[in-house]
């Protein structure tokens, strides 16, 4: 069997993705569903946005762009780093590019065969496969419980001579927490001590609730060691123009770049124009994350409040994301929890064990929905687990 094979034996479909297969089915055969599964607003696109990307197609914008993404796309994306972050990049340090190639991408040039990768756990479903498909070895740190904050006597333990990389992800899918200044020191020093490159996923950076966010790069002894990934999905509701970019060194980023040269070749280019206007255009910017993210803090509430409500369910108030990470009580495993939610209740959920061994009774919930869709998802759920 060829060796490529086996690597893929070993990685499985997103389970995010194979819930909402299903709940799409049933929907087909005329059932009502309600989605909590996918993490994608449930907002359109801003119009200005839009017209960004229809006049750049009507001007024939329509071909090939530099490999790196559009000159003014890569400057103003520096500029909002340098401004917003603390971040000392300028365009030749930006790269655009979908945001989960971005990952792909940083982790592929990065990591030797057999090279181990420190990741937080519970994590987003696919930075396992992605250190899969690059020979390398996942090795899975385990948050508290308690706050979903990492345990540093834990991360030590969890690095050996042969660990190259962390991946870290705050603000954090699954559990909606944002790390802290100490956290990332400790990262820092950690990262410093062990001489480790970072990847680190800030994609639900503007879906702060409390708190703040404050860029590992921006720390002494870190911006030559970490790659910073962003992009346009979560905070604009542009999960389809697949729009995105990441920042690091140059000497970095030509490795990053020579993948993409040889994959996608560019990002889209009448996509880039719209992101371009998406930050160009800041007031009518700030204006729609305004919008979007106090309707994200009512339903956040709200889904809160019912979940405590329910026998059995446990949820930590998540500060950022538009996610929860309820605790369950019940004789059952998350995938059971959510398959028996989606026949039962016709609530589609993502299984926490998902995210790795830390979602163990654990079901994400996306309240990227109406606030009557969320009301009505908990009352089926409410009904469904007074059943067990």
């Amino acid at each position: 069997m060829d060796e490529h094979v086996k690597r893929m034996l070993d990685v499985s479909f997103s389970a995010t993705m194979k819930i909402s297969q299903l709940a799409d089915d049933m929907e087909a055969g005329g059932k009502d569903v309600i989605s909590l599964a996918v993490g994608e607003p449930d907002f359109d696109t801003p119009e200005f946005i839009i017209e960004a990307a229809y006049e750049a197609m009507k001007q024939g914008f329509t071909h090939y762009t530099p490999p790196k993404g559009i000159s003014e796309l890569r400057e103003i994306v520096a500029k909002k780093l340098r401004t917003e972050n603390d971040l000392d990049f300028d365009s030749k340090n930006v790269l655009i590019t979908p945001t989960k190639q971005a990952i792909f991408m940083s982790v592929l040039a990065h990591l030797d065969d057999g090279a181990e990768v420190i990741l937080p756990d519970p994590a987003w479903v696919s930075y396992g496969p992605i250190v899969k498909f690059a020979d390398g070895i996942l090795r899975r740190v385990p948050l508290r419980e308690e706050d979903f904050s990492m345990d540093e006597e834990a991360m030590k333990e969890a690095i050996t001579s042969r660990t190259e990389m962390m991946i870290l992800n705050s603000p954090c899918n699954p559990t909606g927490m944002t790390m802290s200044k100490d956290e990332l020191n400790m990262v820092r020093d950690l990262a410093v001590d062990n001489d480790l490159k970072v990847v680190t996923d800030e994609v639900y950076e503007k879906l702060i609730f409390e708190g703040e966010h404050i860029s590992l790069a921006s720390l002494d002894g870190m911006r030559e060691r970490t790659i910073t990934v962003n992009g346009f999905s979560k905070a604009y509701a542009m999960t389809g123009w697949r729009i995105g970019w990441l920042a690091c060194t140059e000497e970095m980023l030509e490795n990053i770049a020579k993948i993409q040269t040889h994959s996608i070749t560019c990002a889209t280019s009448f996509a880039q124009k719209a992101a371009f206007t998406a930050l160009d255009e800041k007031e009518k910017g700030e204006k729609a994350l305004s919008y979007m993210l106090e309707k994200y803090r009512e339903r956040r509430d709200i889904i809160i409040k019912r979940l405590d409500e329910i026998d059995g369910f446990e949820c930590k108030k998540p500060e950022s994301t538009f996610y929860t990470f309820p605790r369950f009580e019940y004789d059952m495993e998350s995938m059971d929890m959510s398959m028996y939610l989606l026949r039962e209740a016709s609530v589609a959920t993502t299984p926490g064990t998902a995210f790795g061994d830390g979602g163990k009774k654990h079901l994400r919930l996306s309240f990227a929905n109406s606030k009557d869709n969320i009301e009505e998802a908990m009352d089926r759920i409410e009904r469904a687990v007074e059943k067990l």
